[in-house]
């Protein structure tokens, strides 16, 4: 199957007081056309900023993203314009993420304006029906402000936005994690109806596991910024490698009474970001952790054909 868009080497360093501050770090990973890669991680591992960077919302320190074959990185402002109608981003917040000021009809119909994408306001007004019907927003909100609607709906009002230029990759970040759970049920599954209708690439950002075993292909996990595995969504569940991967689905809740299951803690401080030395990050909270975890990059070994850890426990 096609990569839509992939990277190789991607890195993100923000400058601080104490030096840089490794946000996204040699990042590899590819999205086929139609699918969806789940990436998961503790809050502040740089899920969100691996997204932005990968459709330019800011700019990489170093890497490359392909989007059709093209690296994105060089793109001049024409080719990027372009690029905007194909590659979209779902906020993680619906309150903030959206302009107040603007009507329901308003604000989806803004990239459309900008991007010029419809002949006249006829055009324009007919699209933005055709796509809030699409997402399960009635049409007596076309006037409405954010204000007056609740979350679900607010969120609605963000996945319309995202899809008024038609693009081929959506990157969602967290979009449900400020939904209540009936709520988040009906986001993901309009997200799925819309992938299989509309052959739609994902990366859905999120720290709930559950969540992206429901939607996802694929899982990377991250940690302070790295990939330390990456798999097909059924073998990770089924074979975690890393003991940061294992910590983390061992924690996920099993609704059974009768079931006994013990979460594996991870002890420990998580590490700074800035300035960090060679070596695994995990390794300071690790309960296998090596000597040899420590001085040197730990490189990804790939296990199977659609399976990589980067663990020296598999070197």
């Amino acid at each position: 199957m096609k990569d839509l868009i992939y990277t190789e080497g991607l890195k993100k360093y923000f400058k601080t007081p104490a030096g840089l501050l490794h946000a996204v770090d040699d990042i590899n990973l590819r999205i086929p056309a139609g699918q969806t890669l789940g990436v998961v991680g503790e809050s502040g591992c740089g899920k969100s900023t691996l997204g932005r960077t990968m459709i330019r919302l800011i700019d990489s320190t170093e890497g490359k993203v392909f989007f059709d074959g093209e690296d994105i990185n060089t793109f001049d402002k024409k080719q990027l314009k372009h690029f905007r109608k194909n590659a979209q981003m779902i906020f993680q917040d619906p309150y903030s993420s959206i302009n107040p000021r603007m009507s329901v009809s308003q604000i989806i119909a803004e990239p459309m304006k900008v991007c010029k994408t419809e002949a006249n306001k006829k055009a324009r007004d007919d699209k933005v029906k055709e796509i809030m019907n699409t997402v399960g927003l009635a049409l007596r909100f076309y006037n409405a402000y954010p204000h007056e609607l609740d979350g679900g709906r607010r969120q609605r009002i963000g996945v319309a936005r995202a899809l008024a230029l038609d693009p081929r990759f959506v990157v969602c970040d967290e979009p449900v994690s400020a939904l209540d759970v009936s709520i988040q049920a009906q986001i993901l599954n309009l997200l799925m109806d819309l992938q299989e209708t509309n052959n739609l690439s994902y990366m859905f950002i999120t720290h709930d596991l559950s969540v992206v075993k429901h939607i996802s292909h694929s899982i990377m996990v991250m940690y302070l910024g790295e990939c330390i595995e990456q798999a097909d969504t059924d073998e990770l569940y089924e074979n975690p490698l890393h003991p940061y991967t294992r910590a983390l689905l061992s924690a996920i809740p099993i609704p059974e009474l009768r079931r006994e299951k013990r979460a594996e803690v991870i002890r420990g401080e998580v590490k700074s970001p800035v300035n960090p030395a060679p070596g695994c990050r995990f390794a300071p909270r690790c309960p296998h952790a090596k000597p040899e975890c420590v001085g040197e990059k730990i490189n990804e070994v790939q296990i199977t054909p659609t399976h990589k850890v980067a663990c020296v426990l598999y070197y």
